[in-house]
């Protein structure tokens, strides 16, 4: 018995050592994820949750995937996470913490935030992922080189909801839209595709009703949405004010698809394809929710810089970056198709999941719409309509 116990120590002080020897000999590869807390937004419905913490497990989730392959080509993957306060100043947490201490950074900061830091001197040796925003300018005429993006623009949500519509053959749309800039910046998405398509917007209107739901239920829905005759309804209500109430009230009886609806979205809680069962349980278990878009794109922006790692053998920015752009790149999002950066504005190309509150619908590109380079670049801005010029 004695002699059991004495080569259970020996085992155990072979393996501390092994372990030690082999994490000091590690290539290390240190991520920054910059956040800043948000606000509570007025709650619509007391079945609205408030997250405050989208996209930090994902990252976090990523990087456990990262050092299990990790172990194996000997690199180890380190998140370190700034949450900037609400009333904090994110620049000067970039300069005092993040500036010539890292090379990669997950960000998960709204456009102006965005561009400012990446606009910083220190940022121009740095790769930044844009796991928050959606907005098209960022991969056109604000493009920086820079910054790579993870989420579907509106651009490629509003062309997935329109080949869609394509297939099913509901051309006459009817477009409602609110008040919010984000709302008309969706809703130019949709003309977009509208025209791209050969969908004909029979109707245009902008909501200035009232945003209480007892009231809006009973009578603006009906009346606001007497015009001429219509397939589909689109929303452009990016904060949730008022579509949620125009299905199953809209003078004619139509589909409602937009930001309310059918919606186009990176991830959804339905998806169950592909393995994308064993990511939601995974994510379950270690958020206690469902992940939402902003903690899938967080985890791919780890993903992507662990496989571009573990691919070159590599810690360095420009071997990385020139492999995350090049054609060899190819990423598991868990939704068919491997997933890849366009090298003329850093978009990462993906499938586009299109889901109702409690179902997957479809997912884009719809069979039939085809490319000669990949059937993903029949979703937003393609080379030859891209207005980035990868701005230093």
């Amino acid at each position: 018995m004695i002699f059991k116990v004495i080569f259970h120590i020996i085992a155990l002080i072979f393996n501390l050592f092994f372990t030690m020897a082999f994490a000091k000999n590690n290539q290390v590869i240190d991520i920054a994820y910059l956040s800043q807390e948000k606000k509570p937004p007025l709650a619509l419905s007391n079945l609205e949750i408030f997250i405050k913490n989208k996209g930090v497990y994902g990252a976090a989730l990523a990087i456990s995937d990262n050092n299990t392959t990790g172990k194996f080509t000997r690199q180890q993957f380190v998140l370190k996470k700034f949450i900037v306060p609400i009333d904090g100043n994110v620049g000067d947490v970039f300069t005092k913490n993040i500036a010539e201490k890292f090379r990669y950074i997950i960000s998960n900061l709204p456009a102006g935030q965005l561009i400012n830091i990446a606009d910083m001197p220190a940022a121009k040796q740095m790769l930044i992922f844009d796991a928050t925003t959606v907005d098209d300018d960022l991969r056109n005429g604000r493009c920086r080189s820079n910054v790579l993006h993870l989420l579907p623009d509106r651009a490629m949500r509003a062309d997935a909801l329109a080949q869609y519509m394509k297939k099913k053959r509901w051309t006459k749309w009817f477009l409602v839209i609110g008040n919010n800039p984000e709302d008309h910046l969706f809703a130019e998405a949709i003309k977009r595709s509208a025209k791209r398509f050969n969908m004909d917007i029979v109707a245009e209107k902008t909501w200035t009703h009232t945003f209480d739901a007892r009231h809006t239920a009973q009578s603006d829905v009906a009346v606001f949405s007497q015009v001429d005759d219509y397939d589909v309804l689109v929303v452009a209500d990016e904060q949730g004010m008022f579509g949620e109430y125009l299905d199953y009230r809209t003078w004619l009886p139509r589909p409602v698809i937009g930001t309310q609806g059918l919606i186009a979205t990176a991830w959804h809680r339905t998806h169950d394809q592909w393995g994308a069962t064993q990511l939601q349980n995974r994510f379950k278990e270690l958020a206690g929710r469902w992940p939402e878009e902003e903690d899938y794109a967080a985890y791919l922006a780890a993903r992507a810089i662990g496989e571009a790692a573990i691919r070159t053998k590599s810690n360095g920015l420009d071997s990385i970056k020139a492999y995350l752009l090049s054609g060899q790149f190819a990423l598991q999002g868990y939704k068919g198709n491997p997933l890849s950066f366009r090298p003329w504005d850093g978009q990462l190309r993906q499938p586009v999941l299109l889901a109702a509150s409690r179902s997957m619908v479809a997912v884009a590109p719809i069979e039939g719409f085809l490319h000669s380079r990949t059937e993903l670049d029949t979703l937003g801005y393609d080379q030859s309509e891209t207005h980035c010029q990868w701005k230093n």
